[in-house]
C-alpha cells in the first residue's frame, strides 16, 4: 500500500540526527516537524526568520503572527529565536543547515530538482529554494512518485525549469526511498505492500535495484 503524505513525513523524520539544524520546505516537508523520533533533538529553521520551529498548532490554538515560509501557522519550541530574513539566509548560505527537506515536481537521476514553476501557470515566486539547494550538502526530496495522470516524476532528465542541479541526495516518495548517486536512483526501501516491480514501472529514470529491498518501518 502506497504511503500518504503523513507516511512520507514519518519516514523522512527517521533521517534526522541529534543536534542538526533542519530547513523544511513548503508542503509535505512541513509535516516532518510533527514526527521527530523520541530522543532526537533538532532545530527546525524557516527562511522567513525562525529557528526552533515546533509542530503545527492544534485547532483553536493558532497564532496568526507565527507563520512559516509557506504562511502556515506554526508553534515555537522553548528557546526559539525570531529574526529577519536576511539573517536567515545568511545562515543558509553560510552552510549552517545540516539537512534541507524540499518538495518537488520532478527529480532527475543526476540530482537535478524542479520544484518552483510550470510554464504557463502563475506562481508566487521561487522563494528560498534556490538558495537552499545551492548551499545545502544534504537535500532530501519529499514527493509523490507519479503525477495525477500517472506519469513518473522520477526522471532521467527534468523537463520543467530547474531549481538546482546535481544537488538531491535522497528521495522519499509514496512508493520508495531512493538515494541519488552515480547518475542513477538507488532503491533503498519500498513502502509497505508495494512491490519492486511497481516501483520500476513508476520510475522513468535509471533505477538500480539491489537483490533485497526491505519494506519501510514506519
Amino acid at each position: 500500500m502506497a504511503l500518504d503524505k503523513i507516511g512520507i513525513a514519518k519516514r523522512i523524520a527517521q533521517e534526522l540526527e541529534n543536534g542538526w539544524y533542519v530547513n523544511l520546505g513548503i508542503g509535505i516537508p512541513t509535516l516532518v516537524a510533527n514526527y521527530v523520533p523520541k530522543g532526537i533533538e533538532v532545530e527546525f529553521q524557516s527562511e522567513n526568520g525562525i529557528l526552533g520551529m515546533g509542530p503545527f498548532p492544534f485547532d483553536g490554538e493558532e497564532d496568526a503572527d507565527l507563520i512559516n515560509a509557506g504562511k502556515q501557522t506554526v508553534t515555537l519550541n522553548p528557546g526559539a529565536s525570531i529574526f529577519d530574513s536576511a539573517t536567515s539566509f545568511a545562515m543558509i548560505r553560510g552552510q549552517h543547515v545540516q539537512l534541507t527537506v524540499l518538495g518537488a515536481m520532478e527529480v532527475a537521476q543526476n540530482g537535478d530538482i524542479a520544484n518552483w514553476k510550470i510554464p504557463g501557470k502563475m506562481v508566487k515566486g521561487m522563494g528560498g529554494a534556490m538558495d537552499l539547494v545551492a548551499s545545502a550538502q544534504n537535500i532530501i526530496v519529499a514527493m509523490m512518485h507519479t503525477n495525477k495522470k500517472g506519469d513518473s516524476k522520477i526522471l532521467s532528465t527534468c523537463s520543467l525549469p530547474l531549481t538546482g542541479v546535481n544537488c538531491v541526495t535522497k528521495v522519499v516518495t509514496n512508493l520508495a526511498v531512493m538515494s541519488v548517486k552515480d547518475n542513477a536512483f538507488h532503491l533503498i526501501e519500498r513502502a509497505p505492500g508495494v512491490t519492486v516491480e511497481e516501483i520500476k514501472n513508476a520510475t522513468a529514470g535509471k533505477l538500480i535495484v539491489p537483490d533485497v529491498v526491505p519494506e519501510m518501518n514506519i
